[in-house]
C-alpha cells in the first residue's frame, strides 16, 4: 500500500509477524521485514505494488525481536540487499535475538550484518531519517524519523491506542514511558507502528498519545 511518494506499507499477516515499510527513493530500504513464514506473501505484496525485491539495497529494523528480524536472512538471499543496523542492536544482539530465540523456542533467529549506521541519521536521497534511541519495548528499538515528512516509525514503542509489551528479556515500563514521551513531542503526521493499525494526521496522533498515557501508562 501507497503511502506518499517514497512510503510504502505492508500489515502483518499473521502471529509472530509485524508491519513491515519500504522507503522507494535513491536507495531503496525495507525495515522490519518479518517473519518468515509469511515472506512469500510479503514478496507477493511487494510485487503487487511493482516493487522487485532485488530493487532493494537495505535490509533493517526498528529492533530484534523476532517478528522484526526473522527473515532478515531470507529476504537478504532473495533480494540481495545489504543488512545494516543500528549500533545499538550490535550492542544488544544477545540480549535480544539469543535471549528471544531462547524464550520463545524459535531457532534460526539469528542474522549477520552487512554493517552498521555510522551516525544518527540516515539518507535514501530524497528523505532523511533520524534514528531516536526509544528503550522500553527492547533496550536496543529505534524509531526512524523524517522530520521533513513528518513521518515517525516506532517499531513496537506505541500502536493505534496501545504499546508494545515489557516482560520481555530487557523490557523497562518506565523507559518506554519516558520514550513515549520524548516521541509525542514531535511534530508527526504519519505515525507508522510495528503493528496494528497506522495512525495519520497530526490531531488523530496526538489523540493517540493521549490516549495511551491516560489509559495504558497506569498499568506499566
Amino acid at each position: 500500500m501507497k503511502l506518499t511518494d517514497n512510503l510504502y506499507f505492508y500489515p502483518e499477516n499473521g502471529m509472530m509477524d509485524c508491519n513491515t515499510y519500504v522507503i522507494k527513493d535513491d536507495i531503496n530500504v525495507i525495515i522490519d521485514p518479518g517473519s518468515t513464514q509469511f515472506l512469500t506473501q510479503l514478496v507477493g505484496d511487494l510485487f503487487k505494488d511493482g516493487i522487485d525485491p532485488k530493487d532493494i539495497n537495505v535490509i533493517t529494523n526498528t529492533h530484534l525481536h523476532p517478528d522484526h528480524c526473522w527473515a532478515n536472512e531470507a529476504f537478504k538471499n532473495i533480494s540481495g540487499a545489504k543488512i545494516i543496523i543500528h549500533p545499538l542492536h550490535k550492542e544488544f544482539y544477545d540480549m535480544t535475538v539469543t535471549a528471544a530465540s531462547r524464550f520463545f523456542d524459535f531457532q534460526g533467529l539469528e542474522f549477520e550484518a552487512d554493517s552498521y549506521f555510522d551516525n544518527n541519521k540516515f539518507s535514501t536521497g530524497h528523505m532523511e531519517f533520524e534514528f531516536i534511541h526509544s528503550p522500553g519495548h527492547s533496550p536496543e528499538s529505534i524509531s526512524f524519523y523524517c522530520r521533513s515528512e513528518k513521518i515517525l516509525i516506532p517499531g513496537d514503542v506505541i500502536f493505534a491506542q496501545n504499546t508494545g509489551r515489557v516482560d520481555l528479556p530487557g523490557g523497562n515500563g518506565e523507559e518506554l514511558k519516558q520514550s513515549i514521551e520524548a516521541l509525542s513531542q514531535l511534530e508527526i503526521e504519519y505515525l507508522l507502528p510495528g503493528h496494528i493499525d497506522i495512525v495519520t494526521g497530526a490531531e488523530n496522533i496526538k489523540s493517540n498519545f493521549e490516549f495511551v498515557k491516560k489509559y495504558v501508562f497506569p498499568w506499566l
